[in-house]
């Protein structure tokens, strides 16, 4: 049967006998053919192919061998527009050698790929794939071939693919790109296997001067020589979160666990040199350093703990910095590089989980401290409000304020046995009073914090939703009873905790997430941190809250108005299942029952939804849907409780934090602070006219002096039994607010009068348009001669 040319020109290259080897004389021939008629060779592949599979599948390997020599000779000697068909024939013979499972047939296939990478091809393709290749050479980098020599062999041509691989793709656009992760996660930890097992098997290595040239070719040098071509081929900020990630798993494998803090080190120095570098190359280190930290040993963090929060935390604000400001030097023109804000958005974000995967290594003591620590550098309106100058000005610092909070929510997830402890004073107090700011997102982040340090028995999920429960023990709640130090917390900050609930319900800006959360925080410390005592302050509130909703004084919206008496009903049904006592369960449900018929828009069930129907006013809410203090007293005060504290209204005491943590920004404290130095200045002041004294106003006078004394004489009554029968704290609330107000009254009066002396050299600038007399030394004053002795 007659043949075309090149089949015959195929055919005439093979000998009669394999251990001939190919037939040169007619492989020059068949090149030549090749090369004058380019055309041809994608039938001459397409040949060669089928004569490889069928021989392959004979097992004539000695032909195999010959097809794949011919196969690499025209390959290397054509280069022209036509060879991209004739390498889709020779890729689809390499794959049919590699999946073949004679490891010389294995060889052989990555020998010829490794030949064809190393080919610049003159015209691109556009529809060839390597995933296959990828597959199969990192399979081989892990093979576990019963022979060690054989292994080896395997090993070495599956790291020299890869490598072939990488040359192929990396300059070629229209291929694939070998640095998505579905290609990294495959070669990175590939090279990094035989790195390792080569550390194992040899743990002396030679030197390079006694290695032969058998040990010079062992997988752990082909594969250090692969690992650097890789990195010196990969752009920069692409190679980062894949090679590096993968490289420090080798790195903490083989380092000491007292050493490995070492990494951890120079990355954050890393980190730092780069501050100014392009938002992804920040992030691909600060992810680099997240897998660190979930990757480390507890403690491997070192000595120097927090000099890694302060890295961050200066990354995080410097990140803030860069989006509101558009440059890298703080100014208001755009920088020679572009700042995208959704980067510097997902930088911030993998910052904050750093920070909490950072926390999550460390034991309890140092999670304190380090939250002691970020809570000094947030900006604290009235107690710390000095930032590093920045040009991104009061929004910048609320944006500061958030972050900083979001990190301290990572940092709290832990749970600890003393809450004196876990929530000192010091930290505290500058927590609560964000609760009282106007921003709702910083509010609701301190509310989630405490949430966090509170809940010690993981009962917080249980309080996610606000409904009325009628059977609470479907709820397991765990709730064990009080320790010594979980009274003395609360005997110290309960009245702050119950003032700030109240302050927070009160807020007009207060959404559905922050009454669930209040809810969640009223549940929590009923089941945590309960004695009798503070079960009365908690029912006291509860009812406080109601006097809220119905007081017309705060201006609230409706919706908050129903908001805060569904709040009063779910807390006071969950608290009067918490007592057992039946007289007080009984007057509960049974004005939850009325609710239900007459006004369900004051119980959760109709308030938190997504469209809740609710009044357009509250005018007339009273009688049977009301929770009676009285009532509540008397069924209590028969179990035991406290009536008289029971009968006490709770009532908040406004003190001067509620005057500062109203300031929303540092540029709002400045500007208070300049208007109060100008009402004070004597310049400025304005005089008051003087009261116009009439017979009419003499006549009042005296008229009305037997009733003033008899006023004067009943309030001096009601102070005595004020103070005869109020609760302590609101005693102490008080007069510590009374003690405030008079510490600032002396403050403004010694600003007023006491003034720096004259200086010759006149004013100064405060910087904020107001001018400042500059104290000058005596020793500097210059005087005129005729006033020296």
């Amino acid at each position: 049967m007659y043949k075309p040319r090149y089949k015959r020109l195929v055919d005439n290259i093979f000998p009669e006998d394999p251990e001939d080897g190919l037939v040169k004389a007619n492989m020059e021939k068949l090149t030549f053919y090749a090369l004058s008629a380019p055309e041809k060779l994608d039938r001459i592949g397409a040949y060669l192919s089928e004569r490889l599979s069928r021989d392959v599948a004979r097992h004539r390997y000695g032909y195999v061998c010959i097809a794949m020599e011919a196969l690499d000779q025209l390959l290397m000697a054509c280069h022209c527009q036509s060879i991209n068909l004739f390498v889709e024939s020779f890729l689809k013979m390499v794959r049919k050698l590699l999946e073949s499972d004679k490891p010389s047939l294995q060889i052989l296939g990555t020998n010829s790929f490794v030949k064809f990478a190393n080919i610049e091809e003159d015209t691109p393709s556009y529809h060839r794939s390597y995933d296959f290749f990828v597959s199969r050479f990192s399979e081989m980098c892990h093979s576990s071939y019963e022979d060690p020599d054989i292994r080896t062999k395997i090993r070495m041509a599956g790291i020299k693919g890869l490598q072939g691989v990488v040359r192929k793709t990396v300059n070629d656009e229209l291929q694939a790109n070998i640095w998505d992760p579905q290609h990294m996660d495959k070669i990175v930890p590939s090279l990094l296997f035989n790195l390792q097992c080569g550390e194992h098997s040899e743990s002396r290595s030679p030197s390079p001067l006694q290695a032969t040239e058998k040990e010079k070719e062992s997988p752990v040098e082909l594969t250090e020589r692969c690992f650097r071509e890789l990195l010196g081929r990969a752009a920069y900020d692409t190679v980062l979160s894949f090679a590096l990630i993968n490289f420090l798993l080798y790195c903490f494998f083989f380092l000491q666990s007292q050493h490995s803090h070492l990494v951890i080190q120079q990355l954050l120095g890393h980190l730092d040199a780069n501050s100014k570098n392009s938002a992804k190359v920040r992030a691909g280190i600060v992810e680099v350093l997240l897998e660190a930290a979930a990757i480390a040993a507890s403690g491997s963090v070192g000595p120097t703990v927090l000099e890694v929060f302060n890295t961050l935390l200066r990354q995080l604000r410097l990140s803030v910095d860069y989006e509101l400001t558009g440059s890298y030097d703080g100014s208001t023109n755009i920088g020679t590089k572009i700042i995208k804000a959704h980067e510097e958005r997902q930088l911030q974000e993998a910052v904050i989980r750093t920070i909490g995967s950072f926390a999550n290594t460390l034991p309890t003591y140092q999670r304190s401290e380090v939250m002691l620590f970020i809570m000094g550098k947030i900006p604290v309106p009235g107690i710390h409000p000095t930032l590093p100058s920045t040009g991104s000005g009061p929004e910048g610092t609320r944006m500061i304020q958030i972050m900083l909070l979001k990190s301290l929510v990572q940092v709290t997830g832990f749970q600890t046995t003393n809450m004196l402890t876990a929530l000192p004073s010091s930290f505290l107090e500058p927590l609560l009073s964000f609760s009282l700011t106007e921003d709702p997102e910083v509010r609701l982040l301190v509310l989630q914090i405490l949430l966090s340090l509170i809940d010690r028995h993981d009962n917080r999920p249980k309080f996610t939703n606000i409904s009325i429960i009628s059977d609470i023990s479907v709820l397991k709640l765990k709730v064990d009873k009080c320790s010594r130090q979980d009274n003395l917390f609360m005997k110290k900050h309960g009245q702050q905790l119950y003032r700030h609930i109240y302050m927070g319900c009160k807020e007009p800006s207060s959404g559905r997430q922050h009454y669930e959360t209040l809810f969640a925080l009223l549940g929590l410390l009923s089941v945590e941190l309960a004695n009798e005592e503070v079960v009365v302050d908690l029912i006291r509130l509860a009812l406080a809250l109601q006097d809220l909703a119905l007081s017309t004084d705060e201006a609230l919206p409706v919706y908050n108005r129903c908001a805060v008496h569904a709040l009063a009903a779910a807390y006071l049904n969950l608290i009067c299942q918490l007592t057992t006592v039946p007289a007080f369960c009984q007057h509960i449900h049974e004005v939850i029952e009325v609710r239900q018929k007459e006004s369900p828009y004051l119980l959760p069930e109709d308030v938190f939804i997504d469209n809740p129907k609710l009044p357009s006013s509250l005018e007339k809410v009273e009688g049977g849907v009301l929770f009676l203090q009285s009532k509540i007293t008397e069924v209590l005060g028969g179990s035991g409780y406290n009536t008289e504290r029971l009968a006490t209204p709770y009532v908040p005491q406004y003190t001067d934090e509620d005057r500062l943590s109203k300031r929303k920004s540092i540029g709002e404290t400045i500007s208070l602070q300049v208007e109060v130095e100008s009402r004070n200045s004597p310049e400025k002041e304005e005089r008051t006219p003087a009261e116009e004294i009439t017979f009419e106003t003499l006549k009042n006078a005296i008229v009305d002096s037997v009733g003033m004394e008899e006023q004067e004489r009943e309030r001096r009554r009601q102070v005595v039994v004020k103070f005869q029968k109020a609760p302590f704290e609101e005693i102490a609330a008080h007069c510590g607010a009374r003690a405030t107000l008079l510490q600032s009254k002396l403050n403004q009066i010694f600003e007023i009068t006491i003034r720096p002396p004259p200086s010759p050299s006149g004013t100064v600038s405060s910087g904020y348009g107001q001018s400042q007399s500059r104290s000058v030394p005596i020793y500097e004053m210059k005087f005129p001669d005729l006033c020296v002795y």
